[in-house]
């Protein structure tokens, strides 16, 4: 049952700083790219929380965890104010560079010429 209840505040997480990350005015953040929440790890006494993050597009990361470092506090104290836990957790952003990686290995796939008519 801990899972599951985990699982929820995990998707809750997920679901408002999709939403709050769009509001961010740090331009750090904002650098013209695709930012997008991959997941959100909480640990289960809700101190602390793992968001991976996947970005889409030319950004220079270290400035990226920079600026979400210093707009950390602002999110979650609106994530505070949105949910209704015990404790807010502490947000830790990684990069995640799965989607990237998948859509490259797809370009590759797209790139071999190979035609069902000559497997035939």
């Amino acid at each position: 049952m801990a899972n599951n209840h985990i699982q929820r505040i995990n998707d809750d997480i997920q679901f408002h700083l999709s939403t709050l990350l769009r509001s961010v005015k740090d331009p750090r953040v904002n650098q013209g790219s695709l930012l997008s929440i991959v997941r959100t790890d909480t640990t289960g006494d809700l101190r602390y929380c793992k968001v991976y993050l996947s970005v889409l597009g030319e950004c220079n990361e270290k400035e990226l965890k920079k600026g979400l470092k210093s707009c950390s506090p602002w999110l979650r104290h609106e994530l505070g104010q949105s949910l209704s836990l015990r404790y807010t957790p502490e947000l830790i952003f990684e990069i995640d560079h799965s989607i990237e990686q998948g859509a490259h290995i797809s370009a590759l796939i797209e790139a071999l010429d190979i035609s069902h008519e000559d497997e035939e």
